[in-house]
């Protein structure tokens, strides 16, 4: 498994990722009115394409699959982190969480913020992050609970 930049081409691979992801995974922690709210399969692939050319945004590659993405903006702020259905468990949201936190330690961040699933917050916990506050997301007119965490970097 390497880490390389994210590439325009990745995207629909991506947004089978995540689908998939949040419809086999997520699940246990959200209803499917939920999950089918938060991953449709109609994801904005021009909305999301921009935003990760806009970010630091990486890919885990195996073999040629990405196993997992996640990105990062020059604040510190985590977008998203989402691992392969199939590579769960496997130290991938692991290796891509240390290279985000590595670019913003370089860019001189402070803390690192992100908005967890409730699937997610034991990762980020694990990894040195704290909730700093659970809340209500509405994702086409159904509510989603996640978590405000945030991890302070040190040098």
């Amino acid at each position: 498994m390497f880490i390389r930049n994210y590439n325009e081409t990745d995207i629909e691979q991506i947004a089978a990722l995540f689908y998939d992801t949040v419809h086999h995974i997520n699940t246990k922690d959200y209803t499917l009115e939920q999950v089918n709210a938060w991953a449709s399969g109609n994801i904005d692939t021009a909305a999301w394409n921009q935003s990760f050319l806009e970010h630091y945004s990486i890919v885990a590659v195996e073999n040629g699959i990405i196993l997992g993405f996640g990105d990062v903006d020059n604040t510190g702020y985590l977008d998203r982190l989402f691992v392969h259905k199939d590579y769960q468990g496997k130290g991938v949201a692991t290796f891509i969480c240390n290279e985000l936190e590595k670019h913003s330690r370089e860019l001189g961040v402070m803390n690192m913020v992100t908005h967890a699933s409730i699937t997610a917050r034991p990762f980020f916990k694990s990894s040195g992050f704290i909730v700093v506050k659970e809340q209500q997301v509405e994702r086409k007119g159904i509510l989603l609970t996640n978590f405000i965490m945030e991890k302070q970097l040190t040098e």
